[in-house]
């Protein structure tokens, strides 16, 4: 039997251009729809080595090979649902290959992939940047909203991902609230991510940094009064925090005593919601 593996091995980026040229795509393709898994499995891992190289993306794209990967990213082996993965994140970085993916249905397999692998993992970096890269159309950003989740699974990976991972996952949320304020600031809100976002303009790259703040910015309520309410007050420590960390009068200690003041003051909510609650079941 032909070993896969060792073809995947030994193929170097002109090798794997040429192998490509002699018309090799169609026949992994046909592979892929086949009804034995390990040989769909290894097609797609043949899929994952030739797609590394750019000019190989195009025709790998239009060639029905990605609609069949997500097929294996759904109900394929572990490491099928890895190459799976990889191989469409590779195919990802051509634009034109972006909505295939979408079209496919790919976004619900990548959310739950992405909930059960280890946030700080290769696997997890790699999807969280797919995901990223397909937040520019309107259809994936409404399927994250709607994919129960979907949105969590982000913020988790924001909070316990790596320094990459983390970066992508900030950048995949603010482009949500950017492209739509109402639409999708409560939907991020309500998912806990002050705290995370407040840690990422302390510990996140440069980058991250950045878009942490402007995401905090967004998500903060427009001010309404000079008395402010306790919400209000919450989200105006959580700005000022974004807004002074990096400043040279600035450190950390000055960072986790706002954000000591601001647990308090959604401390001081929480009391004060239950105990309006409890009076109203008194009465």
């Amino acid at each position: 039997m032909f070993d896969f593996s060792f073809c995947c091995f030994v193929l170097c980026n002109r090798n794997k251009v040429k192998i490509v040229k002699a018309g090799a795509v169609p026949i992994l393709v046909e592979l892929m729809r086949l009804e034995n898994a390990s040989l769909r499995e290894s097609a797609a891992a043949v899929i994952l080595t030739l797609s590394a190289s750019n000019a190989n993306k195009p025709l790998i794209g239009s060639s029905g090979a990605t609609a069949l990967l997500v097929d294996i990213l759904l109900c394929g082996s572990v490491q099928g649902r890895v190459d799976a993965v990889m191989a469409l994140y590779n195919l990802s970085t051509h634009h034109d290959n972006l909505m295939p993916i979408l079209d496919a249905g790919g976004i619900a397999p990548l959310i739950l992939l992405l909930k059960e692998c280890r946030k700080a993992s290769k696997v997890a970096e790699k999807t969280t940047a797919l995901l990223q890269s397909l937040m520019v159309f309107e259809e994936a950003r409404s399927a994250i909203a709607a994919e129960e989740g979907g949105v969590l699974t982000l913020v988790e990976v924001l909070e316990e991902g790596s320094l990459q991972s983390r970066e992508h996952a900030v950048s995949a949320l603010l482009i949500m609230c950017q492209s739509s304020r109402c639409k999708y600031r409560q939907a991020i809100l309500q998912e806990g991510v002050i705290p995370g976002l407040l840690e990422l303009t302390v510990q996140g790259t440069v980058g991250a940094k950045q878009k942490a703040k402007s995401l905090l910015q967004l998500l903060r309520d427009p001010p309404r009064s000079t008395r402010s309410s306790s919400p209000a007050v919450l989200k105006s420590i959580a700005y000022d925090i974004s807004s002074h960390v990096d400043s040279p009068e600035s450190d950390s200690v000055s960072a986790k005593k706002m954000l000591t003041d601001m647990v308090q003051v959604s401390t001081e909510q929480s009391v004060h919601c239950l105990q309006k609650s409890n009076h109203k079941y008194s009465t």
